[in-house]
């Protein structure tokens, strides 16, 4: 037996990429190199992922998620798109039942064969989710990102931040949100995007910015001090500025911000043709991103670059204890209008929760 109890991940690296898998956690886990002496690879186990469904409402936040999962996986997934009939859609998952009815008929089509693996994301998600996995007899492994509202027991494995507070079994908490943002892909940005990158002054800066959400709320005079900082690194300190709005951010803030920065180089995308976003980060010698989405922050630090963060009004308990653990890991720092430079280990959530779901497969297939 492992850690904790959990069985050595032996199966999680048999194949071809087990050496390379190996090499990876030993360099960037601690967890991982306190035992992965312990690690033998059976290349006879058979982990293989032959098909894959990603079930979501189709939010950004939640597909990036479940296709970084699944290219960490090597498995090319096929997305479905799906809606709740009424009056499920307006209820919690835990009382929803879980039957492929519940969807939409313009939803994407949920029919055998069924997949080997589904990952699912999203309150909609979950019932359709549970539904599969029943009908499959239990062939297909299920995954749930994001705390589904209903009993984890219903699902092969649930991945859910720490600072969600779930536990369980078959639940494996992460310090952040998974994303796909690798250096194969990060690289490639850079490629794609880098004549548009080039007349920018260096170093540069990618300023990512979110605004107001459940929770947060990026205020007028919090928009006027940004764009005031945001002015103050262009002048006094020669920083360039890649920034790029959401659909979160306010009217007033992208006036002031604009205004701010009349006269100089800063590039901020209009938000016409192709997003930048990846460009952004992979040209950026440093990122500074708003404090209201855990995906902007976690797909920040895949740079392995300074992230610093702009905190905004308000909050939540989940938020604290996420940017409190990210500052106290060395990750991030919070934003004061400079820009500093410094090292840390990069998070390793998505490559660690590959590596339970093979793990977990192989169990359930060869019952051991």
């Amino acid at each position: 037996m492992g850690i904790n109890g959990a069985r050595p991940y032996s199966h999680a690296f048999a194949g071809p990429n087990a050496s390379r898998l190996k090499l990876y956690f030993k360099r960037r886990s601690p967890l991982f190199a306190s035992f992965h002496g312990r690690i033998t690879v059976n290349q006879n186990t058979r982990t293989s992922i032959e098909t894959c469904w990603i079930v979501t409402d189709g939010k950004v936040g939640m597909v990036n998620q479940c296709r970084g999962l699944a290219e960490i996986l090597e498995v090319e997934p096929v997305s479905k798109v799906i809606d709740q009939r009424a009056p499920w859609r307006w209820l919690p998952p835990v009382i929803t039942p879980s039957v492929l009815d519940v969807v939409t008929s313009d939803s994407s089509p949920l029919v055998p064969p069924w997949p080997d693996l589904l990952i699912a994301s999203g309150r909609k998600s979950v019932a359709p989710a549970r539904a599969i996995r029943r009908a499959s007899g239990g062939t297909t492994f299920c995954v749930q990102i994001q705390n589904p509202g209903a009993a984890p027991a219903a699902f092969d494995l649930v991945v859910t931040p720490q600072h969600d507070g779930l536990s369980g079994p078959n639940v494996m908490a992460t310090t952040g949100s998974l994303h796909g943002l690798t250096p194969r892909v990060l690289d490639a940005a850079r490629a794609r995007f880098a004549d548009m990158m080039a007349p920018l002054p260096r170093p540069l800066l990618a300023v990512l910015l979110g605004g107001d959400n459940a929770v947060y709320n990026m205020t007028e005079d919090y928009g006027r001090q940004l764009a005031a900082q945001l002015r103050g690194l262009v002048d006094d300190h020669g920083w360039g500025l890649a920034i790029t709005p959401s659909r979160r951010t306010p009217d007033h803030a992208r006036r002031a911000i604009t205004s701010a920065l009349q006269g100089t180089s800063a590039l901020i995308w209009d938000e016409t043709g192709d997003n930048p976003y990846l460009g952004f980060l992979a040209h950026a010698a440093a990122v500074l991103v708003t404090c209201d989405s855990v995906n902007m922050v976690c797909e920040a630090t895949a740079t392995e670059k300074p992230v610093h963060v702009a905190h905004l009004e308000g909050g939540s308990e989940k938020f604290r204890r996420f940017h409190a653990n990210m500052e106290t890991r060395g990750i991030t720092r919070p934003f004061a209008g400079t820009i500093e430079t410094w090292d840390y280990v990069p998070l390793d959530d998505t490559a660690l929760v590959a590596a339970e779901i093979r793990r977990r497969i192989a169990i359930a297939r060869t019952g051991n």
